[in-house]
């Protein structure tokens, strides 16, 4: 008689292999957004003047907006990311495709650190930019899923929110490294030298962070729920298939909960300090320091949101967060107006704990929802297909709002009802908490 490996039962003291799990997943998935976000920075910094300069020198807000979808772009492609790991990873194991999405991702990111802009090979630059900004969606579309199920399957019963919110904190980690970064830079050389040359160092510090959680992930071991499902299974069956025959519901779900979440996390990552900069005409580097340390928010609130939906539940922590982020969404606006950059800190410091405890208990709950030989899967497919409807276009969307209205509040009005829809969405989930990952 088999038993679940996430029995209560387990000793409380955390093992060395859970250890193991934690750092593997943590560091790995914080390597993979860093790459993401310092993209995601760069689009709102500097992108625009060097790799849609013609468009820049006649438009600057429509170069911005197209700099700007140049992020949405790599989500279209998420989906197919996740599809191949998903599928590949319920087969052949969540390790495997963890060290291959963080390879892919960091190749691409150091090939954007040495791409030629568009004064040196013209229309050829934002082709090529664009090519390698789809390689870092595709591994992205794979990363979460496996990430999410490594800490989640090697959780205790009682665990599996805490274990589930590492993997989460690697992005607000990612944020505050992309960011930290930046702020150094901009703050140790001029605004010439940093449009010039400045702006690569960030992406080629890509390499020597990738061999680190290369090393990590390789010490990792397979997650024990997969091979406890390997002995299990007796004949291969085609996931996908299996996953849309019986679990599209809760794809659709899955997706539709992470709308709200990925669209206030993406104008954190990508909007907020452009808004200032060039809006506000508030000064660059501080803003840039005023939100790294705002995103240590929303690390503590995410690590705080997963722990305590392994008391309160997923359900309730997740509805509890979007209130929150329904509520803000507008009031921080006139906050953030005031260009002063206390309340600029504020404003976003505050939204984090809505982003926190709308986002730390996601690893357990997708984990939850789906049946162990579609996990994979089912919850990178629904995270992807959330992630495009809710950040891919979030800052693009944004700034068009507020070129049409030149009122800051519409944009906060757009995030309070994306909270509406995925409040909707999670309040639509029978509550998972303690569910057998072996069913």
């Amino acid at each position: 008689m088999t038993t679940d490996v996430t029995d209560a039962a387990k000793p409380q003291r955390m093992s060395t292999e859970e250890r193991k799990v934690l750092a593997g997943t943590l560091v790995g998935t914080s390597i993979e957004w860093y790459d993401f976000f310092i993209y995601a920075q760069a689009a709102g910094l500097v992108l625009a003047p060097l790799f849609l300069a013609p468009l820049a020198e006649q438009s600057p807000a429509l170069a911005q907006i197209l700099s700007f979808a140049t992020i949405g772009i790599s989500f279209l492609f998420r989906p197919l990311g996740a599809v191949v790991a998903g599928h590949l990873g319920d087969r052949i194991g969540r390790k495997k495709m963890l060290v291959f999405t963080l390879i892919t991702m960091g190749l691409a990111t150091a090939l954007i650190g040495v791409l030629p802009t568009y004064a040196a090979i013209g229309v050829a630059a934002p082709i090529l930019l664009i090519f390698l900004r789809i390689l870092q969606g595709f591994s992205a579309g794979g990363e979460w899923g496996g990430a999410a199920l490594m800490a989640v399957e090697h959780a205790p019963n009682a665990k599996r929110g805490f274990f589930g919110a590492f993997p989460q904190i690697g992005v607000p980690i990612g944020m505050i490294l992309a960011t930290f970064t930046l702020w150094v830079l901009t703050s140790s050389m001029s605004a010439e030298a940093f449009l010039e040359w400045g702006w690569r160092i960030p992406f080629l510090l890509s390499i020597v962070l990738i061999v680190v959680g290369y090393l990590i992930r390789r010490a990792v071991e397979e997650s024990p729920v997969f091979e406890e499902l390997m002995r299990r299974r007796k004949e291969s069956s085609a996931p996908l298939g299996e996953l849309f025959r019986h679990n599209s519901k809760n794809v659709i779900l899955t997706a539709v909960i992470f709308i709200a979440n990925n669209a206030a996390g993406y104008l954190l990552i990508a909007f907020f300090a452009t808004y200032a900069v060039t809006r506000l005409g508030m000064d660059r580097p501080t803003v840039l320091l005023a939100t790294t340390l705002s995103s240590f928010g929303w690390l503590a609130f995410t690590l705080f949101g997963g722990a305590i939906s392994d008391r309160w539940g997923r359900v309730r922590t997740f509805q509890i967060g979007y209130i929150l982020l329904a509520v803000w969404a507008i009031p921080m606006w006139f906050l953030i107006d005031s260009a002063n950059i206390v309340w600029y800190f504020v404003a976003l410091f505050v939204m984090t704990l809505g982003l926190g405890l709308s986002y730390g208990p996601q690893a357990a709950l997708y984990a939850e929802m789906f049946p162990a030989s579609v996990r994979y899967s089912g919850v990178s497919i629904g995270y992807a297909l959330g992630a495009i409807l809710g950040g891919a276009f979030a800052p693009m969307i944004a700034e068009a709002l507020f070129s049409a209205t030149g009122a800051s509040w519409t944009i906060g009005l757009y995030i309070a009802i994306a909270s509406v829809i995925s409040l909707i969405g999670v309040s639509l989930v029978k509550e998972t908490k303690g569910r057998n990952l072996l069913d």
